[in-house]
């Protein structure tokens, strides 16, 4: 199987709710909530993929090449490529049932092991879409990161006391979730989550705790305040807030807050190893990818997401080789032009 396969097979069985654009960009499906698009304009989407493609890359190949190394350490562990899936859930809700949660969080878990990294799970209304993937982190000795909603924190504790057993390497909150409409209609509603509350889940467990819906400097300040291992600057895909800016125009002034006292990662519109390598040197230590992942899921299974994984941490390779960057801490924000 090749990735072009892995797609043609995804745009049959992903129809009609993700066309499989050449593109994945939110101009197609905009609005489609609940479905794969940005809510409302869809704006909150597709500049996202706007703003990473106006950014330009400085090209230099007058060095000394030692070779590029695209490896970061995370929770303890290195991984081969700064790019990790990005939750996502309700397979039946936003896409067609084609295949169920579970077989989903396989694809995804086992498909990002086998290319040297790792992915994020999803959680939601339903007690399995959350059992059903740790039960598969829990076959792959841990090696996922479940992510929470921010449901009440006597909830939140008892399934920390799952994912433990599951020896989950870190877990995430996507706190960009609590007015996500999906939810609401299912009869399980979320909240926005104080600072005592996010300490309390910090204090409460050995494993990193990563905060996920940063969008803001302010917002950047309180998540440090709680203690979190780290943050994902997100819009949560645009599904939740109509006219968000883009997620990698605000990571600067994160970064400036943040400084080196916790992990930022971002997601929102990188389709690329360029746009991984641009999301770095604005500020990010690596990047999850949502609705790709999905696409390679639906079209080859785990072979599928380890073929994507590989396509743009290669891409990501070959822009350090055309940048003079041997590591990712030679990518800087003096190797781009905005």
């Amino acid at each position: 199987m090749n990735y072009q396969e892995v797609l043609e097979n995804a745009k049959i069985k992903m129809a009609p709710n993700c066309r499989v654009c050449k593109v994945c960009n939110g101009i197609v499906c905009k609005g489609e909530v609940p479905g794969v698009g940005g809510k409302g304009s869809g704006n909150g989407f597709t500049i996202c993929n706007e703003f990473l493609s106006s950014i330009k890359l400085k090209m230099d190949t007058i060095y000394q090449n030692k070779g590029q190394d695209t490896s970061i350490l995370l929770f303890g562990k290195t991984f081969k490529y700064p790019i990790f899936a990005a939750p996502i859930g309700g397979m039946k809700l936003n896409y067609n049932d084609a295949i169920s949660e579970e077989e989903y969080s396989e694809a995804i878990v086992f498909g990002t092991i086998a290319a040297g990294c790792a992915g994020f799970t999803g959680d939601g209304p339903m007690d399995e879409l959350f059992n059903d993937s740790l039960r598969v982190i829990k076959k792959a000795k841990g090696l996922g990161i479940p992510t929470l909603k921010p449901w009440e924190n006597k909830q939140v504790l008892k399934k920390i006391a799952l994912l433990e057993e599951a020896n989950a390497i870190a877990f995430a909150m996507d706190i960009d979730s609590a007015g996500l409409i999906n939810l609401a209609i299912m009869g399980k509603p979320v909240n926005p989550k104080s600072i005592e509350e996010l300490k309390e889940i910090v204090h409460s467990t050995k494993i990193p705790f990563i905060i996920k819906g940063i969008m803001t400097k302010e917002g950047a300040e309180k998540a440090l305040e709680t203690g979190a291992y780290g943050i994902v600057v997100s819009s949560h895909g645009g599904r939740v807030l109509d006219n968000t800016p883009a997620t990698c125009s605000v990571l600067p002034e994160i970064r400036e807050v943040v400084q080196d006292k916790m992990k930022i990662f971002v997601d929102g519109g990188i389709r690329s190893g360029g746009d991984v390598f641009k999301a770095i040197a604005l500020g990010a230590d690596a990047v999850l990818i949502g609705r790709p992942y999905a696409i390679s899921a639906f079209g080859g299974g785990a072979e599928g997401v380890e073929l994507y994984t590989n396509k743009i941490g290669e891409e990501l390779k070959e822009t350090m080789i055309m940048t003079g960057c041997s590591s990712l801490k030679d990518i800087t924000r003096d190797k781009i032009i905005i």
